[in-house]
């Protein structure tokens, strides 16, 4: 079935309070969509995110992000009172999300909410602990640590509590009762929002596609916990760290930073974290982006404390052998492949066996006839075509940055005179591909400037910020967007 979708994360959703939340607004976006004929809502990781404010940095792999919990939904179950989140400034800028004002301000009004607490009057709380306690209670414990040692990273704490020793962990939980209370109480709250909001889109026959990163963050509750999943020294400090060689886009590479996988110690569990990984965010979402899928197949390895990614090398990752293991445990997946990058003909055999759909980006097809992201040289159906992803540039940012020799054969492609014309052409493009799914960035519909774009890759202090208003999500778009769908049959 032939379906369109529409990539926007949480964040960017309409909002008083600095940044999306799980409320009214999403649940208004929901309606949008319905209206507008779209079937898919793509999102970000929905992790919490640290330095940098990336959702693909995150201090826990399962848990979500206390800034999307909405305050008026605790308001209605008695555990907030209007003044006490309203009254509060949440943005120096309409247009831009302003993480540590957030940061400064969400926490502080949570912390109110749990004062009222009583968990005997949510008899889903108990239930929702139990379920969860494989990753629960070691985030909740991660969380309060890093609170009493003002943000510091796990690896600069006291010694017995960095190296994860029993009797210091013993001790301090109990000292840290309360706080470790907290940041349950924020999980059973996120939790219990999203799966309201994930079943009112199912309901309304719009699947979420969810994103999950191939690594961890160095600061992070799996690699203090669980350091045997990584590739680490005595010390636990990463032996090589994540990222990509340099190329046309990146001349000094792109250093992650991220610590890597022992596959070795993977293997001998028959992948146990990573099926366990996969289970939840199939739970999590009705459908699964794997970013960095070709990492499966072979990684690109720097070694630590390298200050750019031009040495390193590539080495052999668990391959299809994963896959195989997860879907003998699981059943058939729902999962996208981002099979971007540098790509060997072993990768697209991994793809193959796997028969997952990969993607399809439309701006960086406008070279020359043969290029395979242009739709006509698609083979398949089993694939999504988007028109950027979140980090590309808006279309219109594109368009602008575009060479004279790529603008001239764009115009021809698309069959039309006016530069301003590429952007609603390359969506018409897209739409109207073999591609199972048509993907834009929500910043193509609403004709979006250079400066709105999501993220910029290898860059600090000015992405993830892009955010939308009420007024943006007129009829006449939802209009516009309904035709287009009904036109491509999707």
């Amino acid at each position: 079935m032939r379906k369109s979708c529409i990539l926007m994360h949480i964040s960017s959703l309409p909002s008083e309070y600095g940044i999306g939340k799980l409320g009214k607004s999403a649940y208004d976006f929901v309606d949008f969509l319905r209206s507008a004929g779209v079937k898919c809502w793509q999102i970000l990781p929905l992790s919490p995110t640290s330095y940098g404010d990336s959702p693909y940095q995150s201090f826990s792999v399962h848990a979500g992000n206390p800034y999307f919990i909405d305050f008026g939904i605790l308001e209605d179950d008695g555990l907030l009172e209007k003044h006490e989140y309203a009254s509060l400034t949440w943005e120096s800028d309409p247009d831009k999300v302003d993480y540590s004002l957030i940061y400064d301000r969400c926490f502080d009004v949570l912390r109110v909410a749990y004062s009222r607490f009583k968990p005997s009057r949510f008899p889903e709380y108990k239930k929702f602990c139990d379920a969860n306690k494989s990753w629960l209670e070691e985030y909740a414990l991660f969380m309060a640590l890093k609170f009493r040692h003002g943000g510091k990273p796990w690896y600069e704490w006291d010694a017995p509590l960095a190296m994860h020793k029993t009797k210091a962990i013993t001790e301090v939980k109990k000292e840290l009762k309360k706080d470790i209370g907290f940041y349950k109480f924020n999980q059973f709250q996120f939790h219990r929002q999203w799966k309201e909001l994930k079943k009112y889109a199912n309901d309304s026959g719009i699947e979420i596609i969810g994103d999950i990163p191939i690594y961890c963050a160095l600061d992070s509750v799996e690699v203090w916990s669980q350091p045997k999943l990584f590739w680490l020294d005595k010390k636990r400090r990463p032996v090589c760290v994540a990222g990509c060689p340099p190329d046309d886009f990146a001349i000094t590479g792109q250093l992650w930073g991220n610590p890597l996988y022992d596959w070795e110690y993977h293997k001998k569990t028959n992948y146990k974290w990573w099926i366990d990984r996969i289970k939840s965010a199939c739970a999590t979402y009705d459908i699964v982006r794997i970013d960095h899928f070709r990492g499966f197949e072979s990684y690109y390895a720097i070694p630590y404390g390298n200050k750019d990614a031009t040495v390193g090398e590539w080495k052999k990752g668990p391959d299809y052998e994963l896959f195989r293991a997860a879907e003998e445990k699981l059943g058939r997946l729902s999962i996208i492949a981002e099979d971007l990058g540098f790509l060997t003909p072993e990768v697209h055999e991994l793809l193959a066996k796997c028969g997952y759909p990969g993607m399809k980006v439309l701006q960086f097809g406008f070279s020359d006839g043969k290029n395979e992201y242009l739709p006509h040289n698609y083979t398949t159906t089993n694939c999504f075509a988007y028109t950027g992803t979140h980090d590309n540039e808006t279309l219109n940012g594109w368009v602008s940055s575009m060479d004279k020799k790529s603008l001239r054969f764009a115009k021809k492609y698309l069959g039309v005179k006016k530069k301003g014309e590429i952007p609603e052409a390359v969506v018409r493009a897209a739409w109207g591909s073999i591609a199972e799914v048509a993907c834009a960035q929500i910043q193509d519909f609403l004709d979006s400037p250079k400066s709105d774009r999501m993220n910029t890759p290898s860059t600090l202090g000015s992405n993830w910020q892009f955010r939308t208003h009420t007024e943006d999500f007129t009829p006449e778009l939802a209009k516009h967007i309904k035709k287009l769908n009904k036109l491509y049959n999707r």
